[in-house]
């Protein structure tokens, strides 16, 4: 594998690129998300959208929401059908606690009951069920909502809010 670089989302074009690797790929086939509601999602100005390129190619991306009931919430993983397994769903999900964790204690996600190998690789990487959402998207099936934690909320400290030799 190429180098993968992750940044901000890049224009429309990019936009579209991720919409349609989301609606052509489960969950989002089965809950029977369009590429229209992926594009919406895409570009929903409450979320942060980070893409994985590889040559300059998405390769995958998550959107992170920042804000409301479970700040640092991951809302969407997206990897390319062709790149599955080879790290870059690890390295966004990385990503995502890099940046969450900065600023909060908490990474929260959902993973949907027919997505077994997904929340396979959450336990793997550290998050823990905190719930489980019966009928939640779909009659039928449950979403998992997980947590990654670094402390208790009343305990955490901002990057900013820590000494130097603390952030070191």
């Amino acid at each position: 594998m190429e180098e993968l670089t992750i940044g901000r989302l890049d224009g429309d074009a990019e936009a579209r690129a991720c919409a349609e690797m989301m609606a052509t790929s489960d969950p989002w086939i089965f809950f029977g998300r369009t590429f229209e509601q992926c594009l919406d999602r895409v570009n929903n100005p409450m979320g942060e959208v980070w893409v994985a390129r590889e040559n300059d190619i998405a390769r995958g991306f998550i959107i992170l929401v920042l804000q409301g009931a479970f700040v640092g919430y991951i809302q969407v993983v997206c990897v390319a059908a062709d790149a599955r397994g080879g790290g870059v769903g690890s390295r966004l999900v990385a990503f995502a606690e890099e940046r969450i964790f900065r600023q909060f204690p908490n990474v929260f996600l959902c993973v949907s009951s027919i997505n077994p190998r997904a929340r396979q690789l959450y336990e793997r990487l550290g998050y823990t069920l905190v719930g489980e959402l019966d009928d939640y998207l779909v009659r039928g099936y449950s979403e998992f909502l997980m947590r990654k934690s670094v402390g208790p909320l009343a305990e955490f400290r901002t990057e900013a809010e820590r000494s130097p030799t603390e952030q070191s």
